[in-house]
């Protein structure tokens, strides 16, 4: 089958989230025998960033971790869509994407293309500005994946999009997966980006504090921290790393003895059960969690088995001060939650899905062309 993305950037995760998903799932798919197309704006906003911050040897070093991956950057005043949408069986586009863009791929299926057309969601923009969301055209799109039921709802219930499903973002088990190590760094490491003004409470009350209060040896990666955010850490006395390539983590964690997630406050507010990708990706790796408070309103996982919650920032302290004092009960979480993500929660399960639904549509589209 010939699958064609159309993303924001498949080679930078500066910033960028769903880098980590596609280049998991796209990976999945090459190993089944598919052929896949990727398509990124040449100016994409990551990539720039990116550039800026760690050169062109970043590039060079993703292209070592993922040999098998490669992405074309366009102008969009120039693009090809017969070109790129050649022998297509299923285009996914990314709601990262121009809706000038969006809504030419979707005149494009509508007049020459035989291809399924998906529109994926991966951002919490749906719900906190829903204005801009509702300017995409998506008349033409066959259906919607969104990374949670949420989202899903609200496009339907908007009437967005006339079909949609849940699409969790799930762990690349390639590259995520614990990794012995004998070197000890610390005791406890972040990995996210600043957030604006999204998280600052909370990672004052479920990071930083906590990391304070009892001593840890700790770091955070990351990128757009502020001056005022980055003295906020040195002050705690917490060594901040700056950005960290996405493929690096396994082997970051596995220095570590425990990590946490704070989630942003968009999605412990208003969309409950999505956790974003950070979880997935640390219990894979075998690394003890615990999250700031979340609604798993999906089932997703097992709060306090899988990884423990926090509600307050005590309740932190607490649990990181007994993880970190009891490595057996450490190793029970550890165990429990890897057993979740290999049983449920793989790039492999997400393609599995995703065929799955196209399946689905193309026996919707072979009957309606037996009632025509």
């Amino acid at each position: 089958m010939q699958i064609v993305i159309f993303c924001h950037s498949l080679l930078s995760d500066w910033n960028h989230g769903n880098a980590h998903f596609l280049r998991g799932i796209t990976t999945e798919l090459l190993s089944r025998g598919h052929q896949v197309r990727v398509y990124e704006p040449k100016d994409a906003w990551s990539l720039q960033n990116l550039l800026a911050d760690a050169g062109n040897s970043a590039i060079a070093e993703f292209q070592v971790a993922y040999p098998q991956l490669q992405s074309t950057r366009y102008d969009p005043s120039v693009l090809d869509l017969d070109q790129a949408l050649a022998g297509a069986n299923l285009v996914l586009v990314h709601e990262w994407n121009d809706p000038v863009l969006v809504q030419q791929i979707g005149q494009h299926r509508a007049q020459a293309g035989s291809y399924r057309l998906i529109f994926h969601d991966t951002h919490h923009r749906s719900v906190t500005a829903p204005d801009s969301m509702a300017a995409y055209d998506l008349t033409n799109y066959d259906g919607l994946l969104a990374f949670g039921a949420v989202i899903r709802d609200l496009y339907l219930a908007q009437g967005w999009i006339k079909q949609a499903w849940a699409w969790h973002e799930a762990a690349d088990t390639r590259i995520f997966h614990p990794i012995g190590s004998s070197e000890c760094e610390g005791d406890l490491v972040w990995i996210g980006n600043w957030g604006d003004d999204e998280r600052t409470a909370e990672l004052d009350e479920f990071l930083i504090n906590p990391i304070k209060t009892l001593g840890l040896k700790a770091r955070v990666y990351g990128v757009r921290y502020p001056q005022s955010a980055q003295k906020a850490l040195s002050d705690a006395g917490i060594e901040y790393g700056g950005w960290l390539p996405n493929y690096q983590v396994p082997q970051v964690f596995s220095r570590f003895r425990v990590t946490v997630h704070v989630p942003r406050r968009p999605y412990a507010d208003a969309l409950p059960g999505i956790p974003t990708i950070r979880p997935f990706e640390a219990l894979a790796c075998g690394i003890p969690l615990i999250s700031a408070p979340w609604q798993d309103a999906e089932g997703l996982f097992t709060p306090g088995q899988d990884f423990l919650v926090a509600p307050t920032g005590e309740a932190m302290q607490h649990h990181l001060k007994r993880l970190l004092a009891n490595p057996s009960e450490a190793e029970t979480l550890v165990d429990h939650g890897l057993k979740t993500i290999r049983a449920r929660h793989t790039c492999a399960h997400r393609v599995d899905e995703l065929l799955h639904i196209y399946r689905q549509l193309e026996e919707i589209s072979q009957a309606e062309a037996l009632l025509a």
